[in-house]
């Protein structure tokens, strides 16, 4: 059972008129109406590349109109694909054809790096990092560790060279690719510091519109970042003590300290409903605390009834 006043969006089954792609993600479905995809946040929550069995009250429109934020503050500075938001989850905008890769970046040492250097490991996707440092420790500068976009199963750690190698792109992307990382990095960390946060890591999507690389991706969200709270940071780290973070890092420790790391063989728990209830609360908070605005939920009894009918009548306009 879910969040009694909050139907969930757990899947959608949308046929739009023209509509000639479906492809339906780990928390994202994509319908395709010529040039322009339509991305339908759901109330899905993955973790470990699976499927989470429960679903997050108000998950979906958080991250829709999260990222959807994010775009718009920073479109002047990296193109993106985002035309219009005509539902609290839904967000349409151009076709870009994909670029393989994911484009990770990190400031601090946390999350898969700090499992990776932890192990004795001291290169990271092709990038040397230095030694003696703790768990969330700041990098000098932040270090790009790109990961290939699997269409099943789990992204891969690459190096630059690598991709270089391989041809996934060619070097004048990639330079683009780095230089708008790194822009919308610095973008994002300057936005979170005014809201009294840290921008720990995140990780970007492109792709390629009519021939120009622009994000096609959410940027900024809990489920592609994670945030530290910058009040206290310094104090904690110097302790030696476990940062406060807002992301959705204490889902996968949660799985974590019930066995379960999507490895063949593990079962995945049981999420209970006080815990369904906090994960809610999190996302919200997050959404507040970044945009400082008030998350006004939805609470529309037909979701997709809703949805359905919000995107029909942006196609009807667009004719």
């Amino acid at each position: 059972m879910n969040h009694p006043s909050k139907p969930v969006l757990s899947a959608t089954d949308f046929t739009f008129p023209k509509q000639d792609l479906v492809y339906h993600g780990k928390v994202r479905d994509l319908y395709r109406v010529g040039d322009l995809l339509i991305l339908v946040a759901s109330d899905r929550i993955s973790a470990f590349d699976h499927i989470l069995p429960r679903s997050i009250p108000f998950k979906g429109q958080v991250l829709n109109q999260l990222a959807a934020y994010f775009l718009r503050a920073t479109a002047d500075d990296v193109p993106n694909w985002l035309l219009a938001t005509p539902d609290p989850n839904v967000a349409i905008g151009r076709y870009c054809e994909p670029i393989r890769i994911e484009m990770v970046i990190r400031g601090y040492l946390t999350g898969h790096a700090w499992r990776t250097y932890r192990s004795g490991k001291r290169v990271l996707c092709g990038v040397p990092l230095p030694e003696g440092m703790r768990e969330n420790d700041p990098f000098l500068e932040p270090i790009i560790t790109p990961s290939t976009k699997a269409t099943e199963g789990h992204d891969e750690d690459i190096s630059k060279e690598e991709i270089l190698r391989q041809g996934i792109v060619t070097p004048e992307d990639w330079t683009q690719l780095e230089t708008y990382t790194r822009i919308l990095f610095a973008r994002g960390t300057e936005m979170a510091k005014e809201r009294g946060l840290i921008l720990v890591d995140t990780k970007y999507e492109f792709g390629k519109w009519e021939g120009q690389i622009m994000v096609m991706d959410e940027i900024h969200t809990p489920d592609s970042s994670r945030y530290f709270y910058l009040d206290g940071f310094q104090e904690r780290q110097d302790k030696g003590e476990s940062q406060v973070q807002l992301s959705k890092e204490f889902v996968r420790e949660w799985l974590m300290d019930h066995g379960f790391q999507g490895k063949e063989g593990q079962e995945m728990p049981i999420m209970p409903n006080l815990f369904v209830e906090q994960i809610s609360q999190r996302y919200i908070q997050l959404y507040e605390q970044v945009t400082g605005q008030p998350f006004q939920p939805d609470l529309h009894p037909h979701p997709a009834d809703r949805i359905d009918k919000a995107v029909r009548s942006f196609l009807d306009d667009q004719d």
